[in-house]
């Protein structure tokens, strides 16, 4: 079964994802753009419609759809336009591509409950769209923070906030 989400950086999203048992391989990529082949380059300037996403590849009989949506929604900040911390542009935007009608439904309820709930202060403005063609980014985003522990966004962005899930998530 596939879910493809993008929460911002996919070097962020791609590490979380990767620590979830059931999850057999997370690809970091682009979707939702107009451009076929997108690199990182042009999806980083903003042009494209493309969003910095990843797809997973899960067996639903260790994790479910519904697990992965609290997941994506518990380690990203779904109430900023088009921006996740630094990140700032339309390739950052909260969207939840679905791949069925079920993904679909799953997702619009799962918002609804989280809005009824109140669990954030502002609304909710993670998109909900069609998965279209997925385009796999280049060999070096792939396994990136895990390839990369050194590098500055790695040691200050993307470890607090793994350590942060990985020791909410284990509780």
């Amino acid at each position: 079964m596939k879910a493809t989400f993008g929460g911002g950086c996919f070097w962020c999203t791609e590490v979380i994802f990767q620590n979830i048992e059931g999850v057999h391989t997370v690809l970091p990529g682009y979707m939702g753009g107009k451009l076929e082949n997108p690199t990182y380059e042009q999806v980083c300037e903003g042009n494209t419609d493309h969003v910095e996403v990843v797809q997973i590849d899960f067996d639903e009989t260790k994790v479910d759809f519904d697990a992965l949506l609290k997941i994506f929604f518990r380690t990203h900040n779904p109430t900023t336009l088009n921006r996740q911390g630094n990140d700032v542009g339309t390739q950052y935007r909260s969207v939840v591509f679905y791949h069925d009608e079920q993904q679909k439904e799953m997702t619009d309820k799962f918002i609804s409950s989280l809005q009824e709930q109140g669990v954030f202060a502002d609304p909710i403005v993670t998109a909900v769209e069609p998965a279209v063609t997925f385009f796999e980014a280049e060999n070096y985003h792939h396994d990136y923070f895990n390839q990369n522990p050194g590098n500055p966004y790695c040691a200050a962005v993307i470890a607090p906030k793994l350590q942060k899930f990985l020791k909410e998530y284990q509780s």
